[in-house]
């Protein structure tokens, strides 16, 4: 991965445009699904984060770059597929959360991948509907 921030960051997107319609087909990968800010159509996007009691919480690579948390700033109802069931909830942005604790309690492998290709993180916790 290239040390440059915008380079790394165009790096990332790239991957991500390959692997994404990939991983969010599989029936057990956690998926994010925002309104579009623009179309209006659901954007769904494979996440790593962990179900904690009533809340979801992810860690977004890129901040407030990435596509899904400006989503989120126009409309923040979404829905989360976690094991295989889809739950709908109201994401919050967490700037002053502290992102390296934050992925210390997510899973290993994708906080590892946050950590190695992000620039600018943001936490996000959906707080889920009953």
């Amino acid at each position: 991965m290239p040390r440059d921030p915008e380079r790394k960051y165009r790096a990332a997107v790239a991957l991500q445009r390959r692997l994404n319609p990939v991983m969010r087909r599989l029936p057990l990968q956690t998926v994010l699904e925002t309104t579009g800010r623009s179309s209006g159509l659901p954007r769904r996007t494979p996440v790593g984060g962990r179900r904690i009691g009533g809340s979801f919480w992810l860690v977004s690579e890129f901040g407030e770059r990435s596509q899904y948390v400006r989503n989120i700033k126009a409309d923040p109802r979404v829905r989360v597929r976690i094991r295989g069931r889809w739950h709908r909830g109201t994401a919050h942005l967490m700037p002053d959360d502290d992102t390296a604790v934050r992925l210390r309690s997510l899973p290993l492998v994708n906080s590892a991948a946050v950590r190695a290709i992000g620039a600018g993180q943001l936490t996000v916790r959906v707080d889920l509907e009953v």
